[in-house]
Protein backbone atom coordinates (compact mmCIF):
# COMPACT_ATOMS: atom_id res chain seq x y z
CA UNK A 1 0.00 0.00 0.00
CA UNK A 2 1.28 3.59 -0.98
CA UNK A 3 -0.03 6.19 1.56
CA UNK A 4 -0.11 9.72 0.22
CA UNK A 5 1.83 11.87 1.75
CA UNK A 6 -0.34 14.09 2.74
CA UNK A 7 -2.26 12.23 4.31
CA UNK A 8 -0.45 10.42 6.78
CA UNK A 9 -2.79 12.47 9.59
CA UNK A 10 -5.07 9.87 11.18
CA UNK A 11 -8.26 8.03 10.80
CA UNK A 12 -10.35 10.70 8.95
CA UNK A 13 -7.07 12.40 7.23
CA UNK A 14 -8.08 15.78 5.37
CA UNK A 15 -11.72 17.13 4.66
CA UNK A 16 -12.13 19.13 1.71
CA UNK A 17 -15.15 20.59 0.16
CA UNK A 18 -16.92 22.62 -2.42
CA UNK A 19 -17.07 25.27 0.39
CA UNK A 20 -13.20 25.32 1.42
CA UNK A 21 -12.56 25.62 -2.22
CA UNK A 22 -14.35 28.87 -2.42
CA UNK A 23 -12.80 30.16 0.98
CA UNK A 24 -9.12 29.82 -0.25
CA UNK A 25 -10.22 31.49 -3.52
CA UNK A 26 -11.97 34.51 -1.59
CA UNK A 27 -8.63 34.83 -0.06
CA UNK A 28 -6.85 34.14 -3.01
CA UNK A 29 -9.01 36.75 -4.88
CA UNK A 30 -8.52 39.30 -2.18
CA UNK A 31 -4.80 39.00 -1.60
CA UNK A 32 -3.03 38.12 -4.55
CA UNK A 33 -2.53 41.89 -5.87
CA UNK A 34 -0.77 44.86 -4.94
CA UNK A 35 1.42 43.33 -2.26
CA UNK A 36 4.61 45.36 -1.03
CA UNK A 37 7.30 44.28 -2.77
CA UNK A 38 10.01 44.84 0.33
CA UNK A 39 10.39 43.00 3.76
CA UNK A 40 8.53 46.00 6.15
CA UNK A 41 9.54 45.49 9.83
CA UNK A 42 7.11 46.91 12.77
CA UNK A 43 9.34 47.34 14.92
CA UNK A 44 12.11 49.70 15.75
CA UNK A 45 15.66 48.84 15.53
CA UNK A 46 16.18 48.44 19.41
CA UNK A 47 13.19 45.41 19.23
CA UNK A 48 15.84 42.59 20.20
CA UNK A 49 13.94 40.02 18.05
CA UNK A 50 12.67 42.13 15.13
CA UNK A 51 9.35 40.23 12.73
CA UNK A 52 8.29 41.57 9.33
CA UNK A 53 4.95 43.19 9.01
CA UNK A 54 1.38 41.09 7.98
CA UNK A 55 1.58 40.84 4.31
CA UNK A 56 5.40 41.02 3.65
CA UNK A 57 7.57 40.40 1.14
CA UNK A 58 9.32 36.66 2.12
CA UNK A 59 12.41 36.77 2.83
CA UNK A 60 14.94 34.32 2.73
CA UNK A 61 17.35 33.52 6.05
CA UNK A 62 21.08 34.98 5.71
CA UNK A 63 23.32 31.95 4.25
CA UNK A 64 26.20 30.88 6.66
CA UNK A 65 28.61 28.87 4.65
CA UNK A 66 31.25 26.33 5.85
CA UNK A 67 34.57 27.41 4.24
CA UNK A 68 38.18 25.54 4.11
CA UNK A 69 36.08 22.39 6.12
CA UNK A 70 34.60 24.14 8.65
CA UNK A 71 31.75 26.47 9.67
CA UNK A 72 32.17 28.92 12.66
CA UNK A 73 29.18 30.37 14.13
CA UNK A 74 28.53 32.69 17.16
CA UNK A 75 24.50 33.01 18.33
CA UNK A 76 22.96 34.50 21.22
CA UNK A 77 19.70 33.51 22.22
CA UNK A 78 17.10 36.50 23.32
CA UNK A 79 14.12 37.11 24.34
CA UNK A 80 11.60 40.01 24.04
CA UNK A 81 8.63 41.16 25.80
CA UNK A 82 5.96 42.51 24.08
CA UNK A 83 3.11 44.78 24.35
CA UNK A 84 0.34 41.89 24.35
CA UNK A 85 2.16 40.13 27.22
CA UNK A 86 3.93 37.42 24.67
CA UNK A 87 7.62 36.85 24.45
CA UNK A 88 9.87 36.60 21.25
CA UNK A 89 13.07 34.41 21.15
CA UNK A 90 15.20 34.42 18.53
CA UNK A 91 18.96 33.46 17.05
CA UNK A 92 20.90 36.30 16.74
CA UNK A 93 25.05 35.86 14.70
CA UNK A 94 27.13 38.01 14.94
CA UNK A 95 26.92 40.24 12.21
CA UNK A 96 22.54 40.68 13.39
CA UNK A 97 20.89 37.97 11.00
CA UNK A 98 18.19 36.52 12.47
CA UNK A 99 18.16 32.67 12.62
CA UNK A 100 20.74 32.13 9.84
CA UNK A 101 20.41 28.93 7.85
CA UNK A 102 23.84 26.85 8.60
CA UNK A 103 25.10 25.01 5.31
CA UNK A 104 27.68 22.71 5.67
CA UNK A 105 29.21 19.85 3.66
CA UNK A 106 29.89 16.39 5.15
CA UNK A 107 33.21 16.08 6.83
CA UNK A 108 32.74 19.72 7.47
CA UNK A 109 33.64 20.64 11.35
CA UNK A 110 31.27 23.08 12.91
CA UNK A 111 32.26 25.69 15.83
CA UNK A 112 28.97 27.20 17.01
CA UNK A 113 29.21 29.58 20.24
CA UNK A 114 25.99 29.90 21.98
CA UNK A 115 25.30 33.07 24.24
CA UNK A 116 22.39 32.91 26.98
CA UNK A 117 21.28 36.53 26.38
CA UNK A 118 17.70 35.97 28.33
CA UNK A 119 15.72 38.16 30.40
CA UNK A 120 13.44 37.39 32.98
CA UNK A 121 10.40 39.57 32.50
CA UNK A 122 8.50 38.58 35.75
CA UNK A 123 7.89 41.38 38.11
CA UNK A 124 11.36 41.91 40.05
CA UNK A 125 12.88 39.50 38.40
CA UNK A 126 15.71 42.47 37.23
CA UNK A 127 16.57 42.39 41.20
CA UNK A 128 16.20 39.04 42.24
CA UNK A 129 15.58 36.51 40.06
CA UNK A 130 18.46 36.64 37.61
CA UNK A 131 20.81 37.33 40.84
CA UNK A 132 18.67 33.77 42.13
CA UNK A 133 19.60 32.29 38.51
CA UNK A 134 22.98 33.34 39.29
CA UNK A 135 23.63 31.74 42.44
CA UNK A 136 22.16 28.81 41.21
CA UNK A 137 24.71 28.34 38.12
CA UNK A 138 27.52 28.79 40.63
CA UNK A 139 26.62 25.87 41.87
CA UNK A 140 27.07 23.46 39.20
CA UNK A 141 30.39 23.11 37.92
CA UNK A 142 29.48 23.22 34.25
CA UNK A 143 26.84 24.02 31.64
CA UNK A 144 27.51 20.14 30.69
CA UNK A 145 26.34 18.78 33.89
CA UNK A 146 24.05 21.11 35.52
CA UNK A 147 20.94 19.83 34.13
CA UNK A 148 19.29 22.98 35.15
CA UNK A 149 15.81 22.79 33.39
CA UNK A 150 14.43 26.42 33.92
CA UNK A 151 12.41 29.45 31.93
CA UNK A 152 15.87 30.92 31.10
CA UNK A 153 18.02 27.70 30.44
CA UNK A 154 18.22 27.02 26.75
CA UNK A 155 20.60 24.37 24.67
CA UNK A 156 20.47 23.24 21.17
CA UNK A 157 19.14 20.06 19.85
CA UNK A 158 20.63 19.71 15.77
CA UNK A 159 17.33 18.02 14.42
CA UNK A 160 17.73 15.09 12.65
CA UNK A 161 22.07 14.61 12.42
CA UNK A 162 23.46 11.77 13.58
CA UNK A 163 25.80 13.00 15.91
CA UNK A 164 26.93 11.65 19.31
CA UNK A 165 24.33 12.60 21.88
CA UNK A 166 27.61 13.69 23.95
CA UNK A 167 27.92 17.40 25.58
CA UNK A 168 28.91 20.05 23.42
CA UNK A 169 27.89 17.67 20.38
CA UNK A 170 23.92 16.91 20.73
CA UNK A 171 23.31 16.20 24.29
CA UNK A 172 19.90 17.89 25.53
CA UNK A 173 19.57 15.70 28.41
CA UNK A 174 22.33 17.81 31.23
CA UNK A 175 23.35 20.54 29.31
CA UNK A 176 21.53 23.51 30.32
CA UNK A 177 23.18 27.01 29.84
CA UNK A 178 22.09 29.93 31.89
CA UNK A 179 22.19 33.21 31.71
CA UNK A 180 25.30 33.91 33.46
CA UNK A 181 27.29 31.15 31.91
CA UNK A 182 29.84 32.23 29.33
CA UNK A 183 29.41 31.58 25.74
CA UNK A 184 29.26 27.85 25.55
CA UNK A 185 30.88 26.07 22.65
CA UNK A 186 29.42 23.45 19.99
CA UNK A 187 31.70 21.50 18.29
CA UNK A 188 30.73 18.70 16.24
CA UNK A 189 31.88 17.34 12.78
CA UNK A 190 28.97 16.33 10.10
CA UNK A 191 29.28 12.94 9.40
CA UNK A 192 30.91 11.93 6.35
CA UNK A 193 27.11 9.73 5.23
CA UNK A 194 24.80 12.46 6.56
CA UNK A 195 22.58 12.34 3.44
CA UNK A 196 22.76 15.60 1.72
CA UNK A 197 19.33 17.64 2.71
CA UNK A 198 16.86 20.15 5.12
CA UNK A 199 17.75 19.58 9.52
CA UNK A 200 17.21 22.10 11.68
CA UNK A 201 18.47 23.95 15.17
CA UNK A 202 16.18 24.37 17.95
CA UNK A 203 16.40 24.46 22.01
CA UNK A 204 15.87 21.16 23.92
CA UNK A 205 15.28 22.42 27.56
CA UNK A 206 12.34 19.73 29.43
CA UNK A 207 9.37 21.55 30.54
CA UNK A 208 10.18 24.83 28.39
CA UNK A 209 11.33 23.76 24.86
CA UNK A 210 7.07 25.04 23.41
CA UNK A 211 7.68 28.46 24.68
CA UNK A 212 11.34 29.20 23.09
CA UNK A 213 10.52 27.33 19.39
CA UNK A 214 6.68 28.97 19.89
CA UNK A 215 8.23 31.89 20.47
CA UNK A 216 10.47 31.79 17.27
CA UNK A 217 13.88 30.24 18.53
CA UNK A 218 14.48 27.90 15.34
CA UNK A 219 16.46 27.90 12.15
CA UNK A 220 17.54 25.98 9.67
CA UNK A 221 20.42 23.56 8.85
CA UNK A 222 21.34 22.41 5.11
CA UNK A 223 23.91 19.66 4.37
CA UNK A 224 24.86 20.46 0.71
CA UNK A 225 25.04 18.18 -1.84
CA UNK A 226 21.08 17.07 -2.71
CA UNK A 227 22.02 17.43 -6.28
CA UNK A 228 24.37 15.11 -5.95
CA UNK A 229 21.84 12.20 -4.89
CA UNK A 230 18.67 13.62 -7.26
CA UNK A 231 20.07 15.15 -10.49
CA UNK A 232 16.34 16.33 -10.86
CA UNK A 233 17.05 19.15 -8.89
CA UNK A 234 20.49 20.05 -10.45
CA UNK A 235 21.10 23.80 -11.19
CA UNK A 236 17.42 24.73 -9.89
CA UNK A 237 17.41 27.66 -7.40
CA UNK A 238 16.48 27.08 -4.18
CA UNK A 239 14.25 28.41 -1.05
CA UNK A 240 14.59 27.70 2.42
CA UNK A 241 10.91 28.01 3.66
CA UNK A 242 10.33 27.76 7.90
CA UNK A 243 6.84 27.87 9.26
CA UNK A 244 6.47 28.77 12.30
CA UNK A 245 3.36 29.01 14.70
CA UNK A 246 2.82 31.19 17.93
CA UNK A 247 0.08 32.24 20.14
CA UNK A 248 -2.77 34.27 18.40
CA UNK A 249 -2.32 37.73 17.76
CA UNK A 250 -5.74 38.58 17.84
CA UNK A 251 -7.41 35.65 20.36
CA UNK A 252 -10.72 37.45 20.88
CA UNK A 253 -11.47 38.35 16.98
CA UNK A 254 -14.54 36.71 15.74
CA UNK A 255 -13.79 34.68 12.63
CA UNK A 256 -13.67 36.68 8.99
CA UNK A 257 -16.93 36.78 7.38
CA UNK A 258 -16.02 35.09 4.24
CA UNK A 259 -16.19 31.71 6.59
CA UNK A 260 -19.16 29.35 6.86
CA UNK A 261 -20.93 29.30 10.55
CA UNK A 262 -19.00 26.55 12.75
CA UNK A 263 -20.12 25.07 15.82
CA UNK A 264 -19.80 26.93 19.18
CA UNK A 265 -15.52 26.83 19.41
CA UNK A 266 -14.09 25.17 22.24
CA UNK A 267 -10.90 25.07 24.15
CA UNK A 268 -9.26 22.16 25.02
CA UNK A 269 -7.51 22.17 28.64
CA UNK A 270 -4.04 24.17 27.46
CA UNK A 271 -6.08 27.28 26.16
CA UNK A 272 -5.74 26.60 22.40
CA UNK A 273 -8.97 26.01 20.22
CA UNK A 274 -9.89 22.95 20.31
CA UNK A 275 -10.43 20.35 16.95
CA UNK A 276 -14.25 21.61 15.58
CA UNK A 277 -14.13 19.01 12.99
CA UNK A 278 -15.15 21.67 10.08
CA UNK A 279 -12.01 22.62 8.65
CA UNK A 280 -12.87 26.26 9.48
CA UNK A 281 -13.14 28.28 12.80
CA UNK A 282 -10.39 29.69 15.16
CA UNK A 283 -7.03 27.58 14.91
CA UNK A 284 -5.15 26.71 18.19
CA UNK A 285 -2.40 28.74 16.69
CA UNK A 286 -0.95 31.87 14.12
CA UNK A 287 1.33 30.38 11.30
CA UNK A 288 4.30 32.50 9.57
CA UNK A 289 6.65 32.26 7.19
CA UNK A 290 10.22 33.38 7.72
CA UNK A 291 8.33 35.09 10.39
CA UNK A 292 5.82 37.17 8.18
CA UNK A 293 2.91 36.49 9.94
CA UNK A 294 -0.72 35.30 8.64
CA UNK A 295 -2.57 35.43 11.03
CA UNK A 296 -6.40 34.66 12.22
CA UNK A 297 -9.12 36.13 11.57
CA UNK A 298 -8.18 37.02 7.75
CA UNK A 299 -4.93 35.21 7.35
CA UNK A 300 -3.72 37.84 5.28
CA UNK A 301 -0.59 36.19 3.38
CA UNK A 302 3.03 36.70 2.89
CA UNK A 303 4.22 37.10 -0.49
CA UNK A 304 6.78 35.22 -2.65
CA UNK A 305 7.91 36.26 -5.99
CA UNK A 306 9.40 34.11 -8.40
CA UNK A 307 10.16 34.54 -12.02
CA UNK A 308 7.23 32.89 -14.32
CA UNK A 309 7.15 29.37 -14.84
CA UNK A 310 10.92 29.14 -13.16
CA UNK A 311 10.86 25.79 -11.50
CA UNK A 312 12.57 25.90 -7.74
CA UNK A 313 13.55 23.78 -5.04
CA UNK A 314 11.70 24.13 -1.86
CA UNK A 315 12.90 23.24 0.90
CA UNK A 316 10.29 23.52 3.55
CA UNK A 317 10.55 23.15 7.69
CA UNK A 318 7.84 22.74 9.87
CA UNK A 319 9.60 24.16 13.04
CA UNK A 320 5.70 24.37 14.66
CA UNK A 321 5.27 23.77 18.33
CA UNK A 322 2.14 22.03 17.88
CA UNK A 323 1.01 22.44 14.43
CA UNK A 324 0.15 20.21 11.71
CA UNK A 325 0.68 21.31 8.03
CA UNK A 326 -0.73 19.92 4.51
CA UNK A 327 0.52 22.24 2.23
CA UNK A 328 -1.06 22.79 -1.37
CA UNK A 329 -0.22 25.53 -3.86
CA UNK A 330 -2.74 26.70 -5.85
CA UNK A 331 -3.34 28.56 -9.27
CA UNK A 332 -7.01 29.45 -9.67
CA UNK A 333 -8.47 26.31 -8.84
CA UNK A 334 -5.95 24.12 -9.84
CA UNK A 335 -3.26 22.43 -6.76
CA UNK A 336 -0.23 22.12 -8.13
CA UNK A 337 2.03 19.11 -9.03
CA UNK A 338 4.60 19.15 -5.95
CA UNK A 339 7.90 17.16 -6.78
CA UNK A 340 8.99 15.43 -3.42
CA UNK A 341 12.57 14.61 -3.81
CA UNK A 342 13.24 14.19 0.26
CA UNK A 343 12.26 14.18 3.57
CA UNK A 344 13.55 14.61 6.68
CA UNK A 345 17.14 15.62 5.36
CA UNK A 346 16.88 11.84 3.44
CA UNK A 347 16.79 11.80 -0.72
CA UNK A 348 13.90 9.83 -1.60
CA UNK A 349 16.08 7.67 -3.72
CA UNK A 350 18.56 6.40 -1.61
CA UNK A 351 17.50 2.80 -1.94
CA UNK A 352 18.55 2.20 -5.71
CA UNK A 353 15.67 4.36 -7.30
CA UNK A 354 16.37 6.74 -10.07
CA UNK A 355 19.03 9.29 -10.12
CA UNK A 356 16.57 11.68 -11.06
CA UNK A 357 13.48 10.25 -8.88
CA UNK A 358 10.69 12.54 -7.92
CA UNK A 359 7.39 11.70 -6.35
CA UNK A 360 4.88 13.83 -7.67
CA UNK A 361 2.02 15.28 -5.05
CA UNK A 362 -1.03 17.14 -5.07
CA UNK A 363 -0.41 18.07 -1.59
CA UNK A 364 2.31 17.22 1.14
CA UNK A 365 1.59 16.77 5.40
CA UNK A 366 4.13 18.09 7.50
CA UNK A 367 4.15 16.96 11.00
CA UNK A 368 5.48 19.88 13.48
CA UNK A 369 9.10 18.88 13.02
CA UNK A 370 9.30 17.33 9.95
CA UNK A 371 10.68 18.80 6.61
CA UNK A 372 9.93 18.07 3.10
CA UNK A 373 12.27 19.17 0.15
CA UNK A 374 10.35 19.78 -3.27
CA UNK A 375 10.36 21.18 -6.97
CA UNK A 376 7.86 23.75 -7.97
CA UNK A 377 7.16 25.46 -11.23
CA UNK A 378 5.98 28.95 -10.63
CA UNK A 379 2.66 30.51 -12.39
CA UNK A 380 2.68 32.10 -15.54
CA UNK A 381 2.57 35.53 -16.18
CA UNK A 382 -0.77 37.04 -15.25
CA UNK A 383 -1.58 34.40 -12.83
CA UNK A 384 -0.88 34.43 -8.87
CA UNK A 385 -1.19 31.32 -6.93
CA UNK A 386 -1.83 30.62 -2.88
CA UNK A 387 0.19 28.92 -0.84
CA UNK A 388 -2.02 27.30 1.71
CA UNK A 389 -2.40 24.40 4.55
CA UNK A 390 -5.39 22.48 4.12
CA UNK A 391 -7.40 21.60 7.62
CA UNK A 392 -6.37 18.42 9.64
CA UNK A 393 -8.17 16.50 11.63
CA UNK A 394 -5.96 16.28 15.28
CA UNK A 395 -8.60 14.45 17.07
CA UNK A 396 -11.19 14.83 19.54
CA UNK A 397 -8.77 15.72 21.93
CA UNK A 398 -6.96 17.61 19.76
CA UNK A 399 -6.46 21.15 18.55
CA UNK A 400 -7.99 23.27 15.26
CA UNK A 401 -5.87 23.07 12.07
CA UNK A 402 -8.23 24.48 9.86
CA UNK A 403 -7.99 25.65 6.28
CA UNK A 404 -6.04 28.67 5.75
CA UNK A 405 -3.59 31.06 3.54
CA UNK A 406 0.01 31.53 4.41
CA UNK A 407 1.67 32.95 1.20
CA UNK A 408 0.72 34.25 -2.17
CA UNK A 409 2.96 33.46 -4.98
CA UNK A 410 3.31 36.86 -7.69
CA UNK A 411 4.83 35.77 -11.09
CA UNK A 412 7.32 39.04 -11.52
CA UNK A 413 9.97 39.17 -14.57
CA UNK A 414 11.82 41.40 -11.80
CA UNK A 415 11.98 39.22 -9.05
CA UNK A 416 15.03 38.28 -7.02
CA UNK A 417 16.61 35.28 -7.81
CA UNK A 418 16.78 33.34 -4.50
CA UNK A 419 20.24 33.38 -2.45
CA UNK A 420 21.58 29.87 -3.28
CA UNK A 421 21.15 27.46 -6.72
CA UNK A 422 21.96 23.90 -6.86
CA UNK A 423 25.19 23.53 -8.93
CA UNK A 424 23.81 22.21 -12.57
CA UNK A 425 26.97 19.41 -12.91
CA UNK A 426 27.87 17.63 -9.96
CA UNK A 427 29.73 14.08 -8.98
CA UNK A 428 27.60 11.36 -7.91
CA UNK A 429 27.33 10.54 -3.93
CA UNK A 430 29.11 7.07 -3.57
CA UNK A 431 26.17 4.64 -2.23
CA UNK A 432 25.52 4.10 1.09
CA UNK A 433 27.94 1.83 3.04
CA UNK A 434 25.62 -0.02 4.86
CA UNK A 435 23.19 -2.19 3.72
CA UNK A 436 19.22 -1.04 2.85
CA UNK A 437 17.54 -1.09 6.38
CA UNK A 438 14.89 -2.73 4.97
CA UNK A 439 16.88 -5.69 4.46
CA UNK A 440 18.12 -6.47 7.38
CA UNK A 441 16.00 -8.92 9.86
CA UNK A 442 15.39 -6.99 12.85
CA UNK A 443 17.17 -8.47 16.10
CA UNK A 444 13.51 -7.96 18.38
CA UNK A 445 10.12 -5.95 18.10
CA UNK A 446 9.34 -3.95 20.94
CA UNK A 447 5.76 -2.02 21.37
CA UNK A 448 5.51 0.93 22.76
CA UNK A 449 1.95 3.33 22.92
CA UNK A 450 1.06 7.19 23.72
CA UNK A 451 -1.87 7.81 26.09
CA UNK A 452 -3.16 10.67 28.14
CA UNK A 453 -4.54 11.17 31.90
CA UNK A 454 -6.06 13.63 33.37
CA UNK A 455 -4.69 14.78 36.57
CA UNK A 456 -8.26 14.76 37.98
CA UNK A 457 -10.13 12.12 36.49
CA UNK A 458 -13.44 14.25 37.69
CA UNK A 459 -12.99 17.71 36.79
CA UNK A 460 -12.41 17.53 32.58
CA UNK A 461 -10.99 20.44 32.62
CA UNK A 462 -7.58 19.73 34.93
CA UNK A 463 -4.47 19.52 33.33
CA UNK A 464 -2.92 16.57 31.27
CA UNK A 465 -0.19 14.08 31.99
CA UNK A 466 1.23 12.73 28.50
CA UNK A 467 3.34 9.11 28.65
CA UNK A 468 4.95 7.36 25.93
CA UNK A 469 5.25 3.89 27.16
CA UNK A 470 7.12 0.86 27.02
CA UNK A 471 4.60 -2.09 26.68
CA UNK A 472 4.91 -3.73 30.27
CA UNK A 473 6.23 -0.91 32.03
CA UNK A 474 4.15 1.63 34.13
CA UNK A 475 3.15 4.64 32.15
CA UNK A 476 4.96 7.58 33.83
CA UNK A 477 6.02 11.07 32.56
CA UNK A 478 9.43 11.79 31.80
CA UNK A 479 11.84 12.69 34.39
CA UNK A 480 15.44 13.57 33.16
CA UNK A 481 16.82 13.35 36.30
CA UNK A 482 16.36 10.15 36.60
CA UNK A 483 19.13 8.50 34.08
CA UNK A 484 17.53 5.49 34.14
CA UNK A 485 16.82 4.36 30.31
CA UNK A 486 13.58 2.95 29.10
CA UNK A 487 15.43 1.29 26.29
CA UNK A 488 18.36 -0.52 26.47
CA UNK A 489 19.70 -1.43 22.74
CA UNK A 490 22.80 -2.21 21.11
CA UNK A 491 25.02 -0.44 18.52
CA UNK A 492 25.28 -2.16 15.23
CA UNK A 493 21.60 -3.77 15.66
CA UNK A 494 18.79 -3.27 14.15
CA UNK A 495 14.73 -3.16 15.39
CA UNK A 496 11.44 -3.02 15.20
CA UNK A 497 9.06 -1.01 16.85
CA UNK A 498 4.98 -0.88 17.08
CA UNK A 499 3.92 1.94 18.29
CA UNK A 500 -0.10 2.84 19.56
CA UNK A 501 -2.05 5.50 19.81
CA UNK A 502 -4.66 4.80 23.24
CA UNK A 503 -5.40 8.50 23.01
CA UNK A 504 -7.88 10.67 21.07
CA UNK A 505 -5.64 13.00 19.69
CA UNK A 506 -3.20 13.04 17.16
CA UNK A 507 0.99 12.51 17.81
CA UNK A 508 4.26 13.14 15.91
CA UNK A 509 6.81 10.79 16.93
CA UNK A 510 10.44 11.84 16.68
CA UNK A 511 13.64 9.85 18.00
CA UNK A 512 17.20 11.65 17.78
CA UNK A 513 20.47 10.91 16.37
CA UNK A 514 18.95 8.52 13.58
CA UNK A 515 16.35 7.86 10.85
CA UNK A 516 13.38 5.23 10.32
CA UNK A 517 12.00 3.00 7.94
CA UNK A 518 7.60 3.67 8.04
CA UNK A 519 6.90 -0.26 7.54
CA UNK A 520 3.16 -0.54 8.51
CA UNK A 521 0.60 1.71 8.61
CA UNK A 522 -2.78 1.43 10.16
CA UNK A 523 -1.74 -2.26 10.48
CA UNK A 524 -1.30 -2.45 6.46
CA UNK A 525 2.13 -2.50 4.56
CA UNK A 526 3.11 0.65 3.08
CA UNK A 527 5.78 1.09 -0.12
CA UNK A 528 8.05 3.70 1.15
CA UNK A 529 11.38 3.00 0.45
CA UNK A 530 12.37 5.87 2.13
CA UNK A 531 13.33 7.12 5.50
CA UNK A 532 12.34 9.84 7.86
CA UNK A 533 12.90 10.74 11.73
CA UNK A 534 9.00 12.09 12.45
CA UNK A 535 5.83 10.35 11.98
CA UNK A 536 2.17 10.91 12.74
CA UNK A 537 0.58 8.03 15.14
CA UNK A 538 -3.22 8.40 14.11
CA UNK A 539 -5.87 8.76 16.94
CA UNK A 540 -8.06 6.31 18.79
CA UNK A 541 -11.10 7.11 17.79
CA UNK A 542 -12.97 5.05 20.71
CA UNK A 543 -14.57 2.74 18.27
CA UNK A 544 -12.29 0.13 16.85
CA UNK A 545 -11.81 -3.09 18.18
CA UNK A 546 -7.81 -2.16 18.13
CA UNK A 547 -5.89 0.62 19.13
CA UNK A 548 -4.43 2.77 15.45
CA UNK A 549 -0.90 1.94 15.50
CA UNK A 550 2.01 1.82 13.06
CA UNK A 551 5.26 -0.20 12.44
CA UNK A 552 8.83 0.91 12.20
CA UNK A 553 12.60 0.04 11.43
CA UNK A 554 14.79 1.59 13.57
CA UNK A 555 18.83 1.61 12.69
CA UNK A 556 21.38 1.42 15.38
CA UNK A 557 24.33 0.61 13.09
CA UNK A 558 25.72 3.92 13.07
CA UNK A 559 28.23 4.42 15.92
CA UNK A 560 27.07 7.70 16.35
CA UNK A 561 24.10 6.43 17.98
CA UNK A 562 25.95 5.15 21.27
CA UNK A 563 24.83 7.33 24.30
CA UNK A 564 21.82 8.26 25.93
CA UNK A 565 19.08 10.08 23.84
CA UNK A 566 15.50 10.93 23.42
CA UNK A 567 12.21 9.95 22.14
CA UNK A 568 9.04 11.88 22.05
CA UNK A 569 6.23 12.93 20.92
CA UNK A 570 7.18 16.24 18.64
CA UNK A 571 4.08 18.24 19.96
CA UNK A 572 6.49 20.37 22.05
CA UNK A 573 3.46 20.61 24.58
CA UNK A 574 3.02 16.68 25.28
CA UNK A 575 6.57 16.52 24.53
CA UNK A 576 7.24 19.44 28.01
CA UNK A 577 4.41 17.30 29.69
CA UNK A 578 5.97 14.21 30.16
CA UNK A 579 5.43 12.18 26.55
CA UNK A 580 8.85 11.33 26.34
CA UNK A 581 11.64 8.38 26.74
CA UNK A 582 14.86 7.91 26.99
CA UNK A 583 16.61 5.42 25.15
CA UNK A 584 20.58 3.66 25.80
CA UNK A 585 22.35 2.58 22.92
CA UNK A 586 25.66 0.28 24.03
CA UNK A 587 28.46 -0.27 22.12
Amino acid sequence: MKVPLGAKFGKSHVRSSGMGKKFLLILFACFCFAQPRVALYAQVETEPCPRPSEGSLVAEPEDLRSQNGALKVELAVRDSRQSDGSTRYCYIDEKGAESPTLRVKPGDLVILTLKNDLTDFRAGAAENGQQHMDREMEGNAKACTSGLMTSLSTNLHFHGLTIPPVCHQDDVLKTAIGPGDPPFEYRFRIPENEPPGLYWYHPHIHGFTKVQVLGGASGALIVEGIERADQAVAGLPERVLIIRDQDLLNPNAPPAKWEPVVPKMLVDRDGDAANNGTGYGKPAKDLSINFVPAPYPDYRPAVIEMKPEEQQLWRVLNASGITYLNLQLLYGQTPQPLGLVAIDGVPLNQNGLARDFVDWQSHLGIPPGARVEFIVKGPPSGVSGLLVTKTVDTGPSGENDPNRAIATVVPSNHASEPSSQLSAASSRLPPPRLPWLGSIAPVRTRRLYFSEKLVNPTDPTSATEFYLTVDGQTPQMFDPKSGLPNIIAKQGTVEDWIIENRSAELHAFHIHQLHFLLLDYLGRPVNEPFLRDTVNVPYYNGRTLTYPSIRMRMDFRDPNTVGDFLYHCHLLEHEDGGMMGLIRVEP
